[in-house]
């Protein structure tokens, strides 16, 4: 199979679909693979390493696209890649198609097949943990006094407290903004329905300045938290909020909100998305960091990871297809969104009222 690899073109996205170690696999197993001209770049691959391994370097997306049947991304197709997508192409990558109706209706307009990759993470996807690290890094940058916070340090120095944070979620996004803010020095909370995740992480940080708790726990925690990090992925059909509007009014001036799920109208009601290049915005005084492709900021790793985790996925496809991989893969069967103008991903069809096909029914045709 004909395998594609553009550049990412997402504002400060440096990541790729696959680094070189990967393309050599493919290309082991018989694909040809075209990568677009400095698509690794950001992420401390080069053309000369890529051509290293046999893929052939494309001048543009233009001639990716033109060229190839499996199309392997990182972040969804931005408008400028809307003309460049064909029926005949296979894409792989994250979608989130149920937010984004505009991207879905263009999707099921082509006809193409699509797979929404963030949903095919057996044991989580990789980048998870890195959001979580890197967004409670900017949470905690953020209750410096010169940017607005409370002036608190991380760590507890001279009887004065440590800055104060609570994780909203600890899975594995949460799990990795407690590894930054425990190992800054932070007083932390972590908050999760599941018991059983917070007793993991009361075993984790034993003897740390840390506890656990339910999220009903919350709003006694809004008036002397600096640092609210939400790590919860919220239904999108949901209308209520663990952070509703108006608990706003109940946190200091220089508290902090980073919402590293970055649902909008989600799990934080005032969530609204942003960029690495103006990351944060005010609401109702409260200063909200919302970067929806956070991994971005680290490339390298990142890319490593996601490539790793994506590379079985596009060896099947490429050997058996679409169809026939997911009918061997429930994992990919999940993140199967589209095919020949047919919507299958139960989340779109649901949140975005429209017709779908459940997957299950359409793997037993």
């Amino acid at each position: 199979m004909k395998i594609g690899i553009p550049k990412e073109i997402k504002s400060e996205e440096g990541r790729v679909a696959l680094l070189p170690v990967h393309v050599a696999e493919l290309i082991d197993d018989g694909h040809s693979v075209t990568v677009e001209t400095g698509a690794g770049i950001l992420s401390g691959a080069t053309d000369a390493d890529y051509t290293a391994v046999g893929a052939r370097i494309a001048p543009g997306s233009a001639s990716v696209f033109g060229t190839c049947e499996l199309i392997v991304k990182v972040k969804e197709p931005q408008e400028a890649e809307y003309g460049l997508m064909q029926p005949h192409h296979i894409l792989l990558t994250n979608i989130h198609a149920a937010a984004d109706r505009p991207l879905t209706d263009q999707l099921l307009k082509i006809g193409l097949s699509a797979i929404s990759a963030e949903n095919t993470h057996r044991y989580g996807s990789p980048n998870c943990p890195l959001a979580g690290e890197v967004g409670a890094f900017e949470g905690v940058r953020m209750c410096l006094s010169p940017h607005g916070g409370s002036g608190r340090h991380f760590m507890p120095h001279f009887g004065a407290p440590a800055l104060k944070a609570v994780v909203l979620g600890l899975g594995a996004v949460g799990n990795g903004a407690l590894r930054t803010l425990m190992r800054l020095g932070c007083s932390v909370t972590g908050l999760d329905i599941n018991a059983g995740s917070r007793k993991r992480a009361r075993l984790e940080w034993a003897g740390s300045d840390f506890s656990a708790g339910d999220i009903a726990a919350l709003p006694g925690l809004l008036a002397d938290t600096d640092l609210f990090v939400n790590c919860v992925l919220w239904p999108k059909h949901r209308n209520d909020h663990l952070i509703s509007r108006a608990m706003l009014a109940q946190m200091k001036s220089t508290a902090v909100i980073a919402d590293i799920s970055c649902d909008e109208g989600g799990a934080v009601e005032t969530t609204r998305a942003t960029t690495w290049s103006d990351p944060v915005y005010v609401e109702d005084g409260i200063r909200h960091f919302c970067v929806d492709n956070i991994p971005g900021a680290v490339p390298a790793t990142a890319s490593a990871g996601y490539g790793a985790a994506l590379l079985p996925h596009i060896k099947s496809i490429a050997r058996h297809g679409v169809i026939a991989t997911c009918r061997q893969d429930d994992w990919l069967a999940r993140g199967l969104t589209c095919i020949n103008g047919e919507l299958i991903l139960e989340e779109a069809g649901i949140v975005q009222k429209r017709p779908f096909t459940p997957v299950a029914e359409l793997l037993s045709d």
